[in-house]
């Protein structure tokens, strides 16, 4: 048996401690002229140890031994056995040992260990270290037992003492006498006391007893020892620490480490904030790969962080208090504290995960499972930095992985990140690496969901962190500027900018780094450009100006941007060097007080020089002084100037405005212009004495003109150029400084509202067909121009809130919607025209190209809108005739019902040449609606005290609201530009919509939902009066054509604004479940008061009852569509939107059913109509229960219906359903019927009989289905069909083969019948495939035969997938091979040339002997014939075929 190691009898600091005694007296000895007394002691115990070679001394000395304590033990050993009075001396000896450590300096000898006798001539066989002579004498077994119970005994004497002489603990030098025996005589009696011992001793000696349980008991103890500790772990929490130390030593088993774990776990939210480290050690290294996720789980539930540190407000008072005490030292705080077992709590379960995978799988499965926002902890993003901070990679992806889809789903929320960076600073410093790695994995991906969490980790971590981390931050965010990729670049910019606003003196030490994206300008858009410039502006011209190292490179890059030909840089220097006007000229606050009233005045002086050079760069060309006033004009609405810097800007604008653009109208108008000058669309009839006008079309003659003279290369005399397109910006530059100026109060510009314009009789669209190309093409500008005034009119006062005011703006509105009309004729007829540009910081403003003029049928805008008398004094002041022109204006209906509709180009691709409609101007839909029923019998309002809303108008708005809100409330991923490919920016036309937030952009909208609502029900209310009017028909007598196209719209676009605000992807995130309550409240509280007190799910329940009620009156298949999207929406924001499943799927069913019939009496038809119904179709399928029951019955029951109905009908049971819609319902269907194969649960071995059975059932449904929808190819044979066949054909034979085939070799034997039914229902639908397959070869078609070869592949794996799963059941003898003929879809054989060669060959009739593969079944059954159960193989022209036959039983 080999000796255990022996080790020191005492511990490290007893050991040296003794050491350094024993080196003193022996260096003390040459020198001590007098010998240390010897103890004179003659009794039995004294004379054997004298007898054996030890001397006992009395005093601080040590006792002396002569020869090795092997050799003492030996000696005691034999002279106690070879003793007359065996074995009674050894109780005389024991009993002398007792007396003689009865004093306790002796008793201290004893347990210190013995020094070597140095002056006998042998002491150089004595080792220099001996055990002391207790430690020495248990090692005699014969006495070991009574030396242990008088050593036990002697132990409570010394309990309550503290350290003796030195610092000695002599209960624990007692107990280190124990440690490491070669052999303990009786184990369980040592066990036993010490134990006991446990129960009654002080908690240092407990601890002490405890940990060296281990190293005295030997392995036949531990169990039980284990047992005992851990029912004291449960009652005592003071030493949890020594108990886990000793379990984690002791040799258990693993059901005992379970279930001391579980005891661990269940305490430890009682364990002490110091002692977690060690439990949490514990609880993870006992752990083994099969009860890991349970354990850390467990683990996870139980360890509250969040209570383990002060909150900050508490943090900062004690740490106040604690600095006014006098006196009081710079120890570190409780929170320093409790940080650091924090951490050493995250270094446990860093090397837990380090090293056992196991455990690292466990914590991202314990986090994957949490499915609630509130059940998410600290703990969780603590351990997923871990994760991400180990060097394996798959640790390392699966913390992205886990944090990505708990981004997605909203289950991690910047509230736990916030908190993380709060309390626990010092920890997560730490982990900075990942931190700063996962942040930009996040703000680079393509998911705007997770986008800004990674902006919040960069964040907070340039708030929290040191200078380093600050520094590696800001290279990290510039570094994302500098990538290109659009969504990247706008999360960085705003970021730094939200920095430089929070923390502007930390991020101006890092100002040089930001400096450097001006390198990298080329790839930013305008916007990003603003953001750019008004970031290094206030760093390096703010008002503290922390980072003016940096001013003059700043001015070096504007002055050579503007000082550049090239337009594009020309715009970046206009857009800079506006941008530091705006952070030298804001305004010095100083609480509401302005300080020393103004500006530096060197500052100014800057400022004017640069206001200065800015102007004279841009005027040279109209494009770049446009720029600069919509520059301007956007600085002096977002930012708060300086009054003095505002009155520098502002003061010569009016003035300016008047000399550049207003003339005075005269008798005549004089000049040589292209066309005859009219005033048209004057407001102000009454007050025509010295009433002013816009020179517009004297000014575009002249440009035009001017435009001619530079082609022909003629020298210009210097002067200033006055351009019409300056003309709207202009004007927005002045409203704005007019507002500033006055609070709001437009009074000084307000005859712009109503003025006329010097225009040409619109009459003249009429007759372009005689007009030159330069005719029609100055005449669509001067519309474009016109509109674009009048769109910049609405912009100004669509606020004010004079009655006399809000009608000219909605009298502005009709003219806009009229003028639309005209110039979408007037571009039919101007082929390869370029409209002059209106958004001026777009990507090119030059070489754009030409419209496409394709043309539209726009019968909708013809004679746009209902002319009605504007309320107030004179009703008569406001109509819009001035001219004999313009009467002719309300006569348009009238005419063109008259004459033939010229048709019109869509004027959607012109977006980008019309000025920029502010949000503002969607109050005007807060406007009642205009409907016939408030018109009399003239046409004329009989409601004169309210302002009413067109048809054409409201449409006009809606239209606007659309496109804003799908620009701004649908997150685009970030994408990398093609390379080499211009980039077709998006934003054109939304620049002051980009300097919104999202939210705000949904916040206006919430706004406006009562007026949406109203409207809504007031469409609603229409088309009910309609159909009552008619009876139930939709193109009746009563029914106004022009009135019901424009309703219908308006319907249609009510629903799709309304579905895109509630699919703004901001309302899953926590800030905003506010706004979103809000907003289904506006909803709910149309059908019940008191909608404030409810829930979101009953918010969402009577928002869902009350949409559903729109459902009867929807006038359109595309108003439809829109409906069941928006409820689709809506059902979704509350927690079980299953629950309006059933609903949502009826309303789609109805609108299916429904015959869709046009105002003119026509159905609905054309490529719109049948994108509606695919979507339509699929929500239908999508929100259905049993969507396999769903197919069956239209397949099944409608498309026969089709099939029996004559060429113009449609289905009976499905009026959608005709043979124009057919391949729409067709494509559906297939593709359905896959997804629903896809989620047919696979099986398990764990299913029972019942399981199985409901899933062969619901596959029996499926391939039921699948058949019928391939046997409809020989009805349909278009190519298209044939298309949408073999595609999904293919994917549903895969799904079969991977979900179906497993089920099937379980169920065989089970439902051997229902197996082979399956089977033989399949093979009809594979065989019509192969025939597919043929005709497609046939007729070389190679969008048809691309799919032929895995089609082939995947039949081939269906052939030898159920040859294997009859072996599998032992029916390989039912499996035979025979040959199947190439068929068309007629059924008809196709011959190959061998065949064509030899008709009489019999070749086909039989199968050839190497494939035939034909047995006997067991039971003597005969085979199927061919043609009830073949399967092929491959797609030659003599196909080998598998067939199953019937009766086969497994042997």
């Amino acid at each position: 048996m080999m000796r255990r190691k022996r080790q020191p009898a005492s511990d490290k600091g007893e050991g040296a401690a003794s050491n350094s005694k024993r080196k003193r007296s022996r260096s003390a000895a040459p020198e001590s002229q007098q010998p240390v007394p010897e103890e004179t002691h003659k009794s039995v115990f004294g004379l054997f140890l004298q007898e054996a070679g030890v001397t006992l001394k009395v005093g601080a000395t040590s006792n002396e031994i002569a020869v090795n304590q092997v050799v003492f033990q030996k000696r005691i050993q034999q002279q106690l056995q070879r003793s007359p009075r065996y074995p009674g001396i050894v109780q005389e000896f024991i009993t002398g040992l007792e007396s003689y450590i009865e004093d306790p300096e002796k008793f201290k000898n004893c347990l210190l260990p013995c020094v070597p006798r140095l002056s006998d001539g042998d002491s150089g066989c004595v080792n220099s270290f001996q055990e002391s002579l207790l430690r020495m004498l248990l090692g005699v077994e014969m006495l070991q037992t009574f030396i242990i119970n008088a050593l036990l005994e002697k132990l409570p004497e010394f309990m309550l003492e503290g350290g003796g002489d030195g610092g000695l603990s002599i209960p624990r030098l007692i107990i280190n006498q124990l440690k490491w025996l070669d052999r303990v005589v009786d184990g369980k009696e040592l066990a036993a006391k010490l134990m006991e011992l446990v129960s009654v001793a002080p908690v240092e000696t407990q601890c002490d007893i405890i940990t060296s349980l281990a190293e005295i008991l030997e392995d036949s103890q531990h169990s039980d020892v284990a047992r005992e500790l851990n029912a004291l772990l449960q009652v005592n929490t003071q030493l949890t620490v020594p108990i886990l130390d000793a379990l984690s030593s002791l040799n258990l088993s693993s059901s005992l480490l379970t279930e001391v774990r579980e005891a661990v776990t269940t305490t430890l939210v009682a364990v002490q904030l110091e002692d977690l480290p060690v439990v949490v050690k514990f609880i993870l290294h006992s752990v083994s790969a099969a009860d890991a996720f349970e354990v850390v789980a467990g683990l996870r539930r139980k360890l509250e962080l969040e209570q383990c540190v002060l909150p900050s407000v508490l943090q900062a008072s004690q740490s106040r208090l604690k600095n006014k005490r006098p006196g009081s030292s710079s120890s570190t705080p409780a929170a320093g504290g409790s940080q650091d077992s924090i951490v050493l709590i995250l270094d446990g379960i860093k090397s837990a995960v380090r090293f056992q995978r196991a455990i690292s799988e466990a914590w991202l499965k314990a986090i994957e499972s949490v499915d609630e926002a509130e059940n998410h902890k600290v703990i969780d993003l603590l351990v997923l930095f871990i994760l991400h901070s180990t060097n394996a990679n798959q640790s390392r992806r699966g913390a992205e992985r886990v944090l990505r889809a708990k981004l997605r789903t909203g289950l991690i929320q910047e509230t736990l990140l916030q908190k993380t960076f709060r309390d626990y600073a010092q920890v997560m410093r730490g982990y900075f690496p990942s931190v700063l790695a996962l942040a930009q994995t996040l703000l680079r991906s393509p998911d705007p969901r997770v986008v800004p969490f990674g902006g919040h980790m960069y964040q907070h971590a340039f708030t929290a962190f040191d200078s380093y981390c600050q520094q590696e931050v800001v290279g990290s965010l510039v570094t994302h500027v500098c990538s290109g990729l659009g969504g990247e670049v706008d999360a960085a910019l705003e970021l730094l900018c939200g920095l430089v606003t929070e923390k502007p003196s930390e991020l101006a030490s890092y100002a040089v780094f930001v400096k450097g994206i001006l390198d990298y300008m080329e790839n930013l858009t305008a916007q990003q450009i603003r953001r750019l410039f008004h970031l290094l502006s206030v760093l390096a011209f703010g008002q503290q100006q922390k980072g003016s190292h940096i001013q003059d490179d700043m001015h070096i890059v504007i002055r050579k941007q503007l000082s550049s030909t090239i337009p594009k840089y020309k715009r970046i220097g206009i857009i800079g060097a506006v941008m530091i006007i705006g952070s030298m000229g804001a305004s010095r606050l100083k609480g509401k007080e302005l300080q020393n009233g103004s500006l530096p005045q060197e500052t100014f002086r800057q400022l004017t020089a640069l206001l200065e050079l800015v102007k004279s760069s841009s005027e040279s060309t109209p494009e770049a002084a446009a720029l600069y006033y919509d520059e301007l004009a956007n600085l002096i609405m977002s930012a708060t100037l300086d009054p003095q810097v505002l009155e520098t800007i502002a003061g010569s604008v009016l003035d300016d405005f008047q000399i550049d653009f207003v003339v005075d109208l005269g008798p005549e108008i004089s000049g040589s212009l292209p066309f005859p000058a009219s005033v048209m669309y004057d407001l102000d009839e009454e007050e025509s004495q010295g009433s002013i006008a816009i020179n517009l079309l004297p000014l575009l003659a002249k440009d035009v003109q001017h435009k001619e003279q530079q082609s022909s290369g003629r020298r210009q005399t210097p002067h200033k150029r006055v351009s019409p397109l300056c003309l709207a910006p202009f004007f927005r530059l002045l409203r704005l400084c007019e507002e500033k100026r006055h609070n709001g109060d437009l009074e000084e510009i307000d005859a712009l509202l109503g003025c006329p314009l010097i225009l040409t009789n619109m009459d003249a669209v009429e007759k372009m067909e005689s007009m030159s190309k330069a005719e029609r093409e100055f005449l669509c500008t001067l519309l474009f121009l016109t509109i674009n005034w009048f769109r910049e009119v609405i912009n100004s006062f669509c606020t004010q809130k004079d009655v006399e005011m809000k009608m000219k703006v909605m009298t502005r509105l009709q003219n806009i919607t009229y003028l639309q009309t005209l110039l979408e004729r007037a571009l039919a007829g101007t082929p390869g025209y370029v409209p002059p540009v209106a958004n001026f910081d777009g990507e090119r403003t030059d070489g754009i190209s030409p419209l496409s003029t394709s043309p539209v049928n726009k019968e909708k805008k013809v004679g746009a809108g209902k002319k009605r008398k504007a309320p107030g004094k004179n009703s008569e002041s406001c109509s819009l005739e001035t001219t004999e022109a313009e009467k002719s204006q309300q006569e348009q209906p009238e005419k063109e019902k008259e004459k033939p509709i010229r048709q019109g180009v869509s004027l959607v691709s012109c977006r980008a040449f019309f000025r920029e409609l502010d949000i503002e101007v969607l109050s005007v839909l807060q406007c009642g609606l205009l409907s016939r029923s408030l018109l009399d019998s003239e046409l004329h309002t009989e409601v004169r005290d309210e302002v009413l809303l067109g048809p054409s108008e409201m449409v006009f708005l809606l239209e606007d609201m659309l496109q804003k809100l799908e620009f701004s409330l649908t997150a685009a991923p970030a994408k990398r530009a093609p390379f080499l490919k211009g980039r077709t920016s998006k934003s054109v036309g939304f620049s002051h919509l980009q300097q919104r937030s999202s939210k705000d952009i949904a916040s206006c909208c919430i706004q406006l939902l009562p007026a949406l609502c109203s409207h809504l029900e007031n469409c609603h209310n229409h088309f009910q009066a309609l159909l009552s009017e008619n009876n139930g028909i939709v193109d009746g007598p009563a029914t106004d054509v022009q009135e019901h196209h424009l309703m219908s719209s308006a319907y249609q676009l009510l629903l799709r604004v309304l579905n895109r605000t509630f699919s703004w992807s901001g309302f899953s995130q926590p800030g905003q479940r506010g706004l979103l309550k809000k907003a289904l409240g506006v909803l709910a509280g149309r059908l019940k008061e008191g909608g404030a007190e409810l829930n979101l799910e009953q918010l969402v329940k009577h928002s869902f009852e009350y949409l559903v009620n729109f459902s009867s009156t929807a006038p359109s298949l595309g108003s439809a569509l829109s409906l069941s999207q928006l409820l689709s929406t809506v059902s979704e924001k509350g927690g079980n939107p299953a629950a309006y499943r059933e609903q949502s799927a009826s309303v789609a069913k109805r609108f299916l059913c429904q015959v869709w019939v046009t105002a003119a009496g026509e159905k609905e038809r054309g490529n719109k109509f049948n994108e509606a119904l695919h979507s339509l179709l699929r929500i239908y399928l999508e929100h259905v229960d049993d969507i396999l029951k769903a197919v069956e019955e239209i397949a099944g029951e409608g498309i026969p219906e089709l099939v029996s109905a004559s060429k113009e009908e449609s289905s009976s049971s499905w009026p959608t359903l005709s043979r124009q819609t057919f391949l729409v319902f067709y494509k559906v269907l297939m593709g359905e019927l896959e997804k629903a194969a896809r989620k047919i649960p696979a099986y398990k071995i764990s299913d029972n009989n019942e399981a199985q059975s409901e899933k062969l059932l619901t596959w029996n449904l499926a391939v039921r289905d699948f058949l019928i929808l391939v046997n409809l190819v020989k009805l349909f044979d278009s190519r298209a069909v044939l298309n949408v066949c073999l595609k999904n054909g293919r994917l549903f034979l895969e799904s079969f083969l991977k979900l179906g085939m497993p089920l099937l070799d379980n169920s065989f034997k089970r439902h051997k019948e229902d197996v082979q039914s399956l089977l033989k229902t399949f093979q009809l639908s594979t065989r019509q495939l192969h025939h597919m397959c043929g005709h497609s070869k046939t007729r070389q078609d190679t969008s048809l035969t691309n799919h032929v070869p895995a089609i082939k592949k995947s039949l081939e794996l269906f052939v030898y997938r159920v040859k294997a799963m009859l072996t599998l059941n032992n029916c390989q003898e039912a499996f035979w091979i025979g040959n199947l003929k190439n068929r068309n879809l007629k059924g008809e054989e196709i011959l190959s040339q061998r065949s064509q060669e030899s008709e009489d060959d019999e070749e086909e009739e039989e199968p050839e002997p190497h494939s035939l593969l034909q047995q006997e079944s067991s039971e003597d059954e005969a085979p199927e014939s061919d043609s009830e159960a073949s399967k092929r193989v491959n797609g030659g022209d003599d196909v080998d075929q598998a067939a199953l036959t019937d009766g086969s039983d497994s042997t």
